[in-house]
C-alpha cells in the first residue's frame, strides 16, 4: 500500500500567497484596463524558468545540450516566442503545432507523436532544414521515405523507444527489442537520415523512471553493432519534469478521498491539501548525467530534453471578479472552468487570492465559477481579509496543460494580456 501523503506545507502556500500580493497592483491595473476574466502573461517567469533549466543541464552533461520547449503544454504563442527568444528549440506533436513553430519563426524544431497523417509529414518534409521527425513506427518511417522520395528531400530523423510496453504507453514508438531491425529498415530508406532515438517518461516527480530506461537503453546499444550505434548524433531524454513545488493535491485526488467519494458521493470536501514532493531541477540534471555517463556508449551525442510543465506552468496566472456573495462562505466568479478546459480543481489545489482585499490568512469559502454545471469549482477558500462581489480574485500558477485545454464551453474563453504591461 502506499505511504500517506503529507499535508502541503503551510509556509509553502503562504510564500505562494504573498508573492503574488506584492504584485496586487500590477494585476489589478490590469482588470481595470482589460476587464476579467483574463488570463495573465508571465513573460519574465517563462525567461527565468528557460535560463535554470537550460544552465542546469549544460552545467551537469559535460557533453552538449539541446532544450525543446513542449509546445503542448502551453500551446500559446507567446509562450513558445519567450522560449524561442531564450534559445531554446521547440517540441511539436501535431501539425497545427508545427505551423505554429515554422511562423514564429523557430529554427529548432522537432516533430514527435504518433499517428502523424500524410499531410503533416509533408509539411515537415517541406521544411527539412529546420524540422527533425521522431518516428514513432515502422509503418511512419515507410511513409516518410515516400513523401520525402517524392520531394526529392532528405529528412533527419530519430526514432521514439516504447518505454512501457504494456497498457496505454504502448501506444508510443518501437520496443526496444525492435530496435536493431528500425536500423536495418531504416539503411534502406534512402530520404531519411537516423540520427538519434528519443523516449519520454511523463510525471517525473523523481529522474527514476528516466534512469532506469537509460540503463536498459545502455544495454540494447551495446548488443547492437557499432556502425548502426556509431551513426547516432543524439539522444533525447524526453521531458515530464515536474515543478520542484510538486504536486498540491485535494483530498478528492488521495486514495483515500477515492474510496470516500465512492461510499458517499455527497461528501463534503475535505479542507486538508495533500503534498506529492517534487524535485529540484539541479537534481535531476546531475541523476540524468550521472546515468548518461554511465549508460550511454555515445559520447559526443548531444542529449536533447523536452521540458513543458516545469517551463510554463508558473508563466500564467487567472485573473477574475467576484460576481455575486450568495452567502456568507459561497461566492461566484465571471470565469468558468471551461478557461482550463477540466475540472482541476476538484483535485488539485491552487490558492485562491483576494487582491482586493489582501491578507496572509485564509478563510473557509467555495469559490465557484459561472458555468451551469455543479462541477465548476475553483477553491474551497480563498486567502484575504474577507470577500465581496467585485473583488479581484488571482488563482496562479496555471500555465501548464490549461491553456491549451481550454474550451469554448457556455462562457468565453478569456483573453491573454502580458504582465509587463502593467508594470
Amino acid at each position: 500500500m502506499n505511504e500517506p501523503l503529507p499535508e502541503v506545507p503551510a509556509e509553502a502556500i503562504a510564500s505562494m500567497v504573498a508573492r503574488h500580493v506584492a504584485r496586487a497592483e500590477s494585476y489589478l491595473a490590469l482588470v481595470r484596463r482589460h476587464g476579467s476574466p483574463l488570463y495573465v502573461l508571465d513573460r519574465q517567469a517563462l525567461r527565468d524558468r528557460a535560463r535554470r533549466f537550460s544552465d542546469a543541464f549544460a552545467a551537469a552533461m559535460g557533453r552538449p545540450t539541446r532544450v525543446y520547449y513542449a509546445m503542448k503544454s502551453n500551446n500559446c504563442p507567446d509562450v513558445a516566442a519567450v522560449m524561442v527568444a531564450c534559445g531554446l528549440g521547440l517540441d511539436v506533436s501535431s501539425g497545427r503545432e508545427l505551423q505554429v513553430a515554422l511562423d514564429l519563426p523557430a529554427e529548432s524544431i522537432i516533430f514527435s507523436g504518433p499517428g502523424k497523417t500524410d499531410a503533416e509529414l509533408a509539411l515537415a518534409v517541406g521544411h527539412a532544414g529546420r524540422v527533425t521527425i521522431l518516428i514513432d513506427s515502422f509503418s511512419e518511417l515507410a511513409r516518410l521515405e515516400a513523401l520525402a522520395s517524392a520531394r526529392g528531400a532528405t529528412v533527419r530523423a530519430g526514432v521514439r523507444l516504447t518505454v512501457d510496453p504494456r497498457g496505454f504507453w504502448r501506444k508510443f514508438g518501437i520496443p526496444l527489442a525492435d530496435l536493431g531491425r528500425f536500423f536495418d529498415e531504416a539503411d534502406r530508406c534512402g530520404h531519411v537520415d537516423l540520427r538519434g532515438l528519443q523516449f519520454h517518461t511523463s510525471w517525473n516527480l523523481r529522474p527514476s523512471a528516466q534512469t532506469d530506461f537509460l540503463g536498459q537503453l545502455g544495454r540494447t546499444l551495446r548488443a547492437l553493432p557499432a556502425r548502426q550505434v556509431s551513426a547516432l548524433e543524439f539522444v533525447d531524454i524526453g521531458g515530464g519534469y515536474w515543478p520542484e513545488s510538486g504536486e498540491w493535491l485535494q483530498t478528492a485526488a488521495t486514495p483515500a478521498g477515492t474510496l470516500r467519494h465512492m461510499l458517499s458521493a455527497d461528501a463534503l470536501p475535505d479542507p486538508r491539501r495533500w503534498w506529492k514532493a517534487g524535485t529540484p531541477i539541479e537534481d535531476f540534471a546531475a541523476a540524468l548525467a550521472a546515468a548518461a555517463a554511465e549508460h550511454l556508449p555515445l559520447e559526443g551525442a548531444t542529449i536533447c530534453l523536452e521540458p513543458g510543465r516545469w517551463l510554463c506552468n508558473d508563466g500564467m496566472h487567472l485573473l477574475m471578479r467576484v460576481v455575486d456573495r450568495k452567502a456568507p462562505d459561497l461566492v461566484i466568479t465571471d470565469a468558468g472552468t471551461n478557461a482550463v478546459g477540466w475540472e482541476r480543481f476538484e483535485t488539485d489545489f491552487f490558492p485562491v487570492v483576494n487582491l482586493t482585499r489582501p491578507a496572509l490568512a485564509e478563510q473557509a469559502c467555495d469559490v465557484h465559477g459561472c458555468l451551469c454545471t455543479p462541477h465548476d469549482i475553483w477553491g474551497y477558500a480563498y486567502w484575504g481579509e474577507s470577500i465581496a462581489p467585485g473583488d479581484v480574485l488571482l488563482v496562479p500558477s496555471q500555465g501548464a496543460y490549461t491553456y491549451s485545454l481550454r474550451q469554448d464551453f457556455i462562457k468565453p474563453i478569456p483573453p491573454v494580456v502580458p504582465l509587463d504591461a502593467a508594470e
